[in-house]
């Protein structure tokens, strides 16, 4: 499969208009980064497919059609935002616990765990009985049988994952769950008459005053997106339509842990606040904001703001013609729906860890050259909620998006493989030098990030804001 062709099949899959694919220019192909999956191809495809859903909105609201282009070699250095960021010229603190990693178990099977926040790494070494140090977690974990260590840790609300060949996985009911289901879903779920996109915002009004013609606006200037999301996959769609002009509001709540060098990468063009969710005040104020939020984004485990009154259902129901997005890991059914999960995680559960480690004939796995399934996730959930957009436009309705890590990991793995990828050189940060932004000022200080991949003929992605920290801002729209 060759970008083209993985882009026509996105398209296709969120009823798009057939013309617009003329409009795309993608070049480049695997190899681009050591690795024997089409980790380019992924790449490509689904920034290409973000970056055309803006063309459709600007297109939806102006009239005017607008080319689309992305290489290979950008979408990648996209895709490896966070290892290629640089503050005041440095790179951020790294994220990963030293814990986190593979251990090898008593019965020569392999378990990843991930343990980059202190309470996730507290209840690991409790379960196992041991310090807090990589050489006691492997001398505990070499008296555990790795099935046995796996579901134990899983039921007790931990992230670890047993190293799996991919016909392992496929014999379990989670991958059979995944294979009943779509990459992602876009669904009309309730009623709401049309509503342009952007088009009734004060900010696209006032834009279009300033600037006399709507050429100059961007294809989500007026839209407001909410963005309840952490670490990569969610930040990065809340990013997306950020740099595509839509003003994101970042809501974290006080008790939850964040990853600064993420919090900077991922916050580029957002506002930032706290809102408690635990707390009635705390609802009511997300409820006023999702009462003139266009798009709700959120990567709470499946049902988890449900119990709180924050579903999509009862969104629709409440704010007619809203969007919800929702990013989960492990898939919306099946019995692990609700089983914490990360990129990594899910590559060692679904045997992209076991593939690469035979090519590489390595003797501990090895997960792919970047966080391919959080990156491509986060796009699929930006292009989701930009193609719903367009629907309610043109036919009303509110609507919601479903992507998750595993079937962006299962699609990811139907693509065939690429003879010799692993030992193709590794891009090293002055190979995309060219691919980073100018500096930057913000509290953090002057920030260099990857920029935007994706290539509009008239209406370019831009940061409009630094990033700043966690709850800089008070929780509300901008006039």
């Amino acid at each position: 499969m060759n970008s083209l062709q993985a882009l026509t099949y996105l398209w296709r899959l969120a009823a798009g208009d057939p013309a617009a694919l003329e409009r795309v220019d993608l070049d480049g192909d695997d190899p681009g980064l050591p690795s024997v999956h089409r980790v380019g191809v992924l790449a490509a495809s689904t920034i290409a497919a973000a970056g055309l859903a803006a063309a459709e909105c600007y297109r939806v609201r102006t009239g005017r059609a607008q080319r689309v282009g992305v290489s290979v070699r950008r979408a990648l250095a996209a895709f490896r935002s966070e290892r290629y960021l640089r503050v005041d010229g440095g790179a951020p603190p790294e994220p990963r616990h030293a814990v986190t990693g593979f251990y090898e178990t008593r019965d020569a099977r392999w378990i990843q765990l991930h343990a980059n926040f202190p309470h996730h790494l507290a209840g690991i070494v409790e379960v196992l009985g041991c310090g807090d140090e990589p050489g006691q977690v492997a001398a505990a974990i070499r008296g555990w049988d790795g099935q046995t260590l796996d579901a134990t840790l899983a039921e007790a609300g931990l992230c670890a994952a047993l190293i799996r060949s991919p016909e392992e996985w496929r014999a379990l009911e989670p991958a059979r769950a995944l294979e009943r289901g779509a990459l992602f879903e876009i669904e009309r779920i309730g009623d709401a008459p049309p509503m342009p996109v952007g088009a009734d915002g004060p900010i696209a009004a006032g834009m279009r005053a300033q600037a006399g013609a709507a050429a100059l606006l961007q294809p989500l200037s007026g839209t407001r997106v909410l963005d309840l999301t952490r670490i990569i996959a969610g930040p990065v769609a809340g990013r997306t339509l950020a740099q595509h002009g839509a003003q994101v509001l970042l809501v974290n709540g006080p008790h939850l842990p964040n990853i600064p060098a993420l919090v900077i990468d991922n916050g580029r063009g957002k506002r930032s606040a706290i809102v408690d969710l635990r707390d009635d005040a705390g609802r009511a104020t997300l409820d006023a904001l999702a009462a003139r939020a266009d798009v709700f984004v959120q990567s709470y485990r499946p049902g988890a703001l449900d119990a709180l009154g924050f579903g999509a259902a009862e969104l629709a129901r409440r704010h007619p013609g809203i969007v919800c997005v929702s990013v989960c890991a492990y898939g919306y059914d099946g019995p692990w729906a609700s089983r914490r999960g990360f990129d990594s995680l899910v590559q060692s559960a679904s045997g992209i860890a076991w593939t690469e480690q035979r090519a590489a004939g390595t003797r501990a796995p090895r997960h792919l050259p970047c966080q391919a399934l959080d990156h491509a996730t986060g796009y699929l959930a930006a292009f989701g909620a930009m193609m719903a957009l367009v629907r309610r436009a043109r036919e009303g309705g509110s609507w919601r998006v479903r992507v998750s890590l595993a079937q962006t990991g299962r699609w990811l793995q139907s693509m065939g493989r690429v003879d010799g990828g692993e030992r193709v050189p590794d891009l090293a940060l002055d190979d995309v030098r060219d691919c980073l932004d100018d500096a930057t000022d913000s509290p953090f200080g002057a920030v260099r990030g990857v920029r935007p991949a994706e290539r509009l003929s008239q209406t370019p992605p831009r940061f409009g804001r630094p990033p700043v920290p966690v709850g800089s801002d008070e929780p509300c729209w901008l006039p």
